[in-house]
């Protein structure tokens, strides 16, 4: 048996925003791309009560063995699947879902547990990927990728100053030995750039950059909105939940342009691109957690929502 506490202590981001925006009914589809505790699913089927359905992704057969206890009591409303958020098209089918809300990035319970690699906090294997399944690791980038490969994704994913200095440092370490462990490259990176004044440590943006890279994230991003906008009925809420500024933005240039009835550069007089909105935005500025949440659940003081209705 799972042990409860796992997921009785797990807080669900903007869990009260999400519901007023999902709005779930009696009677609805709904899907949550990234099931971890199950407390947004947990929520969509509360609300949606007697009879709304619910399909559940995830790649962490951890989460789902947490989740499938917390949702048992829901029976065959819920079904729930170990795959990739991306794969949504494969199990629903073209204006069927009422909602679909994806919570990215990666979890707390994942974050909190050693074994998993994610956290500089904590020494742990080098590991970082969301599936045990997937077979690129952490320590397969930092100790095979090039040089320059690893200055691109520190720079360009974890927005990182120090990114040259940072990656010279890896690879000087790693003609050495192989580098292992979190506590490795932790401390290879705080010798590279030093504490300085910073409220963060200087490991965060290279360990947010090296997870996205090993777990392809920002394709992931790409890939699910049209996926879907398309499973969505008229009417239906799409609900997205991004911790990283390369997110939010995807998100929002994807939810600006799909809100448009024309491309065409504002200089031509006359369409040309046949372009016709097919979503309303419900949330023109991110939706971010209030102080009571902050103070309750740090960790969702970066979050930010973003919701739209399919036309």
């Amino acid at each position: 048996m799972i042990d409860p506490s796992l997921y009785s202590s797990h807080i669900p981001v903007l869990f009260e925003p999400c519901m007023r925006l999902m709005d779930p009914h009696p009677g609805g589809s709904y899907a949550d791309g990234t099931l971890g505790a199950g407390g947004h699913s947990e929520g969509i089927l509360k609300a949606s009560a007697p009879d709304g359905r619910l399909l559940a992704f995830d790649l962490d057969p951890v989460a789902i063995g947490i989740a499938r206890e917390r949702l048992e009591p829901y029976g065959s409303r819920v079904r729930i699947i170990q795959d990739s958020y991306v794969n949504l098209g494969q199990y629903t089918e073209e204006n069927s879902l009422d909602g679909f809300i994806v919570d990215l990035g990666v979890s707390s319970m994942q974050l909190d547990r050693d074994t998993r690699g994610f956290s500089f906090l904590q020494d742990g294997p080098l590991d970082m990927r969301f599936s045990p399944e997937q077979k690129m690791t952490a320590a397969d980038i930092v100790n095979d990728w090039p040089e320059e490969e690893l200055v691109r994704i520190l720079w360009e994913y974890g927005e990182e100053r120090k990114s040259r200095r940072i990656a010279a440092m890896i690879c000087a370490e790693r003609r050495t030995a192989r580098i292992e462990t979190t506590g490795q490259l932790r401390d290879i990176i705080q010798s590279a750039v030093g504490l300085g004044k910073e409220k963060i440590h200087p490991a965060t943006r290279s360990f947010q950059a090296i997870r996205i890279a090993v777990n392809e994230e920002l394709k992931a991003v790409e890939s699910v909105l049209p996926a879907a906008l398309k499973a969505l009925k008229p009417g239906g809420r799409l609900l997205v939940i991004s911790f990283h500024s390369l997110e939010d933005r995807i998100v929002k240039n994807f939810f600006r342009t799909e809100s448009r009835d024309c491309l065409c550069p504002p200089e031509q007089p006359v369409c040309t691109c046949g372009h016709k909105a097919s979503l309303r935005e419900l949330t023109r500025h991110p939706v971010t957690a209030d102080e009571g949440e902050i103070e309750i659940n740090p960790r969702s003081r970066s979050a930010k929502l973003r919701a739209a209705v399919k036309l």
